[in-house]
């Protein structure tokens, strides 16, 4: 390839407060149209917005996460344009003078890491959302439900070179995000979203080239689309000839393209001036440090302490770090057992199936780790095998009582250990299958499964397996 691609991310977080960046009106998804909503977020005349001191605090716990420096004193600008969405006619945001200045976040592509800066974190307020029916041609609605909710935007140096990068970036970021309960990372409901910045520029050459900027992209795979497909039109504009337009392009979906929206504005276009209406947000010593000390182990602290602590392979300490409330179920199930690779593979296997088929998230799972913790007690010591164990925790995921040790003793599932009893079974067995006795002795080891497997079938799946290798081995040699 002869150009080198350039790719900045601006990341949107929608916050977790249970009100608006500037009034009291609820944050709730869902609500019918236009139902939060109150003079200060539909820009009314007279009407004044008044801080939550909660958005700064949330704004402080991304910069501290990152690696940011916390300004003592960030001001509130106007940026001015013109949209149905936006009711006052400019949008409440930061410009010169951020809370968060000059982070950075590593990542890891293909067993490689980097690091990719972070330029700034501000406070703004959202747009509304205009919603276009299909029913109903030329006519366009206006929800101002999302106006004035808080936001942070996370903007990067433009330090990543391919779709990978940027997409690793982006799951950290968001991955960060919902480890510290400031946002809940949700694509499809826009609640985190990305707007991407890409240029090439050939091999060498000192000058950025002419950016695009992609918006509407709600996943991860159609970022990694989008910058794809981006990249390939700007190359085939460059290679013939062309110059690429700085412009905003929106990202369609269903046709796999970028599509032209409007001309990228500069900031001059925005005709950014401070706020009269908001004092300069003064941040302390003392308050960077209540924020700092209030923060969780972070993913990558968490993943490392996972493989220290419990010896169980990076897969899974990846896995079950990827959701903190994950993480905190594996401890819990782990602080009360004995091996934490078993409790890694019954979470990840059973639990994490049965969550999936629900569509729910560990919060809401009907097992506690108390008793996922028994059950796996039950399988280590014997009591019951793991095939059986399967069938317990099936019922504890779906019973009102969850009680493994109950279901085990109520329904006769306690694996046969009886060394006379299991004997007898074997001894007929091997009466019905003499024809196979004297094939496996020949040297047809592969029927010694068929053996076990008769056992299994005829103690409906109790016999203690060790138990019955022993004990066929000690009679068919």
């Amino acid at each position: 390839m002869d150009y080198e691609i350039v790719i900045g991310l601006e990341v949107h977080c929608q916050l977790l407060t249970e009100t608006k960046i500037f009034c009291g009106c609820s944050t709730h998804f869902g609500n019918p149209p236009n139902q939060n909503t109150c003079p200060v977020c539909t820009g009314m005349p007279g009407a004044l917005p008044v801080l939550s001191r909660k958005v700064v605090d949330f704004a402080i716990r991304a910069g501290l996460a990152t690696a940011c420096e916390i300004t003592p004193s960030s001001v509130f600008a106007r940026k001015n344009y013109f949209y149905p969405d936006l009711p006052k006619g400019y949008q409440i945001s930061q410009f010169e003078l951020p809370i968060c200045l000059g982070g950075h976040l590593d990542i890891e592509v293909a067993g490689e890491s980097k690091r990719i800066g972070i330029t700034r974190i501000h406070m703004e307020e959202d747009a509304g959302k205009l919603v276009h029916p299909e029913h109903e041609h030329g006519v366009s609605y206006v929800d101002y439900n999302r106006a004035c909710v808080p936001l942070i935007e996370i903007v990067s140096e433009p330090d990543m070179r391919s779709a990978a990068e940027a997409v690793a970036y982006l799951k950290a970021i968001r991955e960060i995000m919902v480890y510290l309960g400031v946002c809940d990372g949700n694509m499809e409901e826009g609640s985190f979203r990305c707007d991407a910045n890409i240029s090439l520029r050939r091999w060498g050459a000192p000058k950025l080239g002419i950016r695009a900027e992609l918006k509407n992209m709600n996943s991860f795979r159609n970022v990694q689309r989008a910058i794809d497909y981006e990249v390939e039109r700007q190359m085939d504009i460059l290679d013939g000839g062309g110059q690429v337009v700085q412009e905003t392009r929106l990202w369609n979906v269903d046709r796999g393209i970028s599509m032209s929206m409007r001309g990228k504005e500069e900031a001059h276009d925005y005709r950014y001036f401070p706020d009269p209406d908001l004092l300069p947000v003064v941040v302390d010593a003392a308050w960077i440090e209540e924020v700092r000390q209030s923060l969780p182990e972070l993913p990558v602290a968490k993943r490392q302490r996972f493989l220290d602590d419990y010896a169980i392979p990076l897969a899974d300490a990846e896995v079950l770090t990827a959701d903190r409330a994950m993480a905190d179920y594996f401890e819990a199930v782990v602080k009360l057992s004995s091996s934490p690779k078993l409790a890694a593979n019954w979470i990840m296997v059973e639990l994490m199936k049965f969550l999936n088929d629900d569509k729910i998230d560990i919060t809401q799972c009907p097992v506690t780790p108390q008793s996922l913790a028994e059950l796996l007690s039950l399988i280590e010591d014997g009591t019951i095998s793991g095939k059986i164990g399967k069938q317990v925790f099936a019922q504890m995921y779906s019973a009102a009582d969850n009680n493994p040790r109950k279901i085990v003793e109520d329904q006769g599932l306690a694996q046969m250990s009886d060394s006379g009893e299991l004997e007898a079974m074997i001894d007929e067995i091997i009466a019905a299958n003499g024809d196979k006795v004297t094939e496996y002795q020949q040297g047809k080891v592969k029927l010694f499964g068929f053996f076990v497997g008769q056992v299994m079938k005829k103690s409906k799946g109790q016999a203690n397996p060790q138990m019955v290798n022993k004990l066929f081995k000690e009679k068919i040699g």
